[in-house]
């Protein structure tokens, strides 16, 4: 059970994160360490939706009842405060798409327009005694957002590589066995960097083959695809630093993991040589998503007992 922990290296830091800004101190520890699954509360029968179905609707961080009511009332004021924040400080246009109200403050989900793609979200605080929104001290974890953007680069960069993995994920979901999550939930309560619905990509900060890419980004955002892989150190990649984590869902509502289904996907992982270089992370769970925690795992879900490494 312990490899599912690498699919929840970002989901579970970002669930720290999101909490509001009680986590801002300890958010790098949060996000480089592998928590693993115990520490998320498991779903409810109550909370289950079929994947198809989900689209970040009754999604809900702690404490954020009263704080969710309040941003409510001032969606415009921050939609405005956390385009102009990406903008300034990380020099790239976001679109936003959903707020969701946390301890202390509420949580923006937004996602980047064109490339480098990837979903990410800021933090806006709120006083909930005098039911104050106050943009002018809206953040965002660094690691968090560099981490995405990070990851959009490489999959900038690596296009022709991520074609053949997305075009082998979508081959399998097309045979109509399995599925992924829907755009609407990545938008909605994504967050996780560059993501499908099929996969999503986080790295450790010692990844030091993509920093002079993300060096040559920030000083330049409209630097040319070309010069942003000439970049690229690929001597200094690591694929233990890079996780490229791949989490299918059974299509049919009634079925089960199926061990058969996941040893061949397994096994054409393996044996596929043109996909990017990391280390690959898979899960299959069955068809059901908690509203809540916009979680797939579950105690059938059937994970690799070790990644699959492209060097």
């Amino acid at each position: 059970m312990h490899k599912k922990t690498k699919i929840l290296l970002c989901s579970v830091g970002i669930s720290l994160m999101l909490g509001g800004c009680s986590g801002m101190n300890s958010a790098n520890n949060n996000q480089e360490s592998e928590k693993s699954k115990e520490t998320q509360a498991a779903p409810s029968e109550e909370s289950q939706i079929s994947v198809q179905d989900y689209t970040g609707e009754g999604y809900a961080l702690p404490y954020g009842k009263e704080t969710d009511k309040i941003a409510d009332e001032s969606l415009d004021q921050i939609e405005e405060a956390t385009i102009k924040f990406f903008k300034e400080k990380y020099k790239t246009d976001v679109t936003v798409h959903n707020v969701v109200g946390a301890k202390d403050g509420a949580t923006v989900f937004v996602e980047s327009k064109g490339e480098p793609h990837f979903y990410t979200y800021a933090v806006v605080p709120i006083d909930e005694l005098e039911k104050k929104v106050m943009t002018e001290k809206i953040w965002a974890d660094e690691f968090q957002v560099e981490n995405a953007i990070k990851g959009g680069l490489y999959h900038m960069i690596f296009k022709e590589e991520f074609k053949q993995l997305d075009k082998y994920l979508e081959t399998l979901a097309a045979e109509g066995q399995v599925t992924g999550k829907t755009k609407e939930a990545l938008q909605n309560v994504g967050g996780q960097g560059f993501s499908t619905p099929y996969y999503f990509i986080s790295m450790r900060s010692k990844e030091a083959a993509i920093k002079p890419v993300y060096d040559l980004y920030m000083k330049n955002p409209d630097e040319s695809e070309e010069n942003l892989r000439n970049a690229f150190e690929d001597s200094s990649f690591a694929a233990d630093n890079l996780f490229i984590n791949i989490q299918l869902f059974m299509a049919d509502k009634n079925a089960k993991p199926n061990k058969e289904l996941f040893d061949q996907i397994t096994k054409d992982l393996e044996e596929m040589t043109s996909i990017p270089r990391g280390s690959y992370s898979f899960v299959l769970n069955d068809n059901f998503i908690d509203k809540q925690s916009s979680s797939g795992m579950g105690d059938n879900s059937l994970d690799l007992l070790k990644d699959i490494t492209k060097e």
